[in-house]
């Protein structure tokens, strides 16, 4: 596998047949083409996002391409945890039983804001409704196990620690590049973490590196939002903290990370870990310190209200 596989060649062979998959973020991008690939193999898949007109405009598209697909949907806003919660027990609901869960939704260098719980958006949105979500859900993957979880993080990571004592940017003026990477290393030590409380029950959890796609997730970015972003990657490259920004990949390329982390026998005892390019690959150290880890979940459980998955 390498920078240029797809997702039709990573599926190749893959037989899910009787599989149950979970995509968030499954409306369009990589999330539609990780849903449409899954479902080529087999796999019943329910398409999440935040309104039934746009999972319907998705299931319509997959269908176009996959006459065979089984499809259903999920209704919620990972911006306003209620809905991740009603979301989930509908899910629940259809499927007591499932086999693998990819939280590809996101969204990227907003503009200052928060979620309905007062969170900040990116670290609400991309971290915490998944935290949510994923939790609410093992009750099912443990029954499907073995089972695997794919967490979307991103290079972005290396843009933004974890501010332990600023998480929501409410000391410090706010910034997107940083509070991007926040939410991106935290995709990846609750990764860490989840697979750790996960150990033994056959459910295993990854992050994964996508590349760089021109999907609708960039849709807040302009051109010097970019100018910038290749200046922050070309000083950390410099310093040797990071590489420089790689070039664009297609969506089908895009999205093989996602479902080689899925569905490849690679994977089968793989957990805790980050990948690029249909492989294992290494994160920032901070990404994957097992206490930041530990310390990500703790306060998370204190931010939504919800004790998960006791130590």
């Amino acid at each position: 596998m390498a920078f240029s596989t797809t997702t039709d060649e990573v599926m190749s062979g893959i037989d899910l047949t009787d599989r149950v998959a979970v995509v968030t973020g499954a409306t369009t991008g990589l999330g539609l083409e990780t849903a449409r690939a899954l479902a080529a193999g087999g796999a019943e898949v329910v398409l999440c996002g935040r309104t039934a007109k746009k999972c319907e405009a998705a299931a319509e598209a997959i269908s176009e391409t996959v006459s065979t697909a089984k499809l259903s949907n999920a209704v919620f806003d990972l911006a306003d945890l209620p809905t991740v919660r009603t979301g989930a027990a509908s899910i629940l609901e259809q499927h007591p039983v499932i086999h693998v869960l990819v939280n590809n939704a996101g969204v990227m260098f907003t503009p200052e804001g928060r979620t309905a719980q007062g969170f900040e958006t990116q670290f609400g949105t991309n971290h915490l409704g998944h935290f949510v979500l994923t939790n609410l859900l093992l009750s099912a993957l443990r029954a499907g196990a073995p089972a695997r979880i794919v967490n979307l993080s991103s290079a972005g990571h290396r843009s933004g620690q974890i501010r332990w004592d600023d998480l929501h940017f409410e000391a410090e003026p706010y910034d997107k590049f940083e509070a991007y990477g926040q939410s991106k290393t935290a995709n990846i030590l609750f990764s860490v973490e989840l697979d750790r409380r996960l150990a033994g029950t056959g459910v295993r959890a990854n992050a994964v590196h996508p590349g760089m796609i021109s999907t609708d997730l960039a849709r807040h970015m302009t051109a010097d939002d970019l100018t910038e972003l290749q200046r922050r990657a070309a000083a950390r490259a410099a310093s040797g903290a990071g590489p420089g920004l790689p070039d664009f990949k297609s969506v089908q390329q895009g999205a093989a990370t996602s479902v080689w982390a899925a569905v490849s026998a690679e994977m089968a005892d793989v957990g805790g870990v980050y990948c690029e390019d249909a492989a294992v690959s290494a994160a920032a150290d901070y990404a994957t310190d097992a206490d930041y880890a530990a310390r990500l979940w703790s306060v998370s459980e204190q931010l939504v209200g919800e004790t998960f998955l006791s130590n």
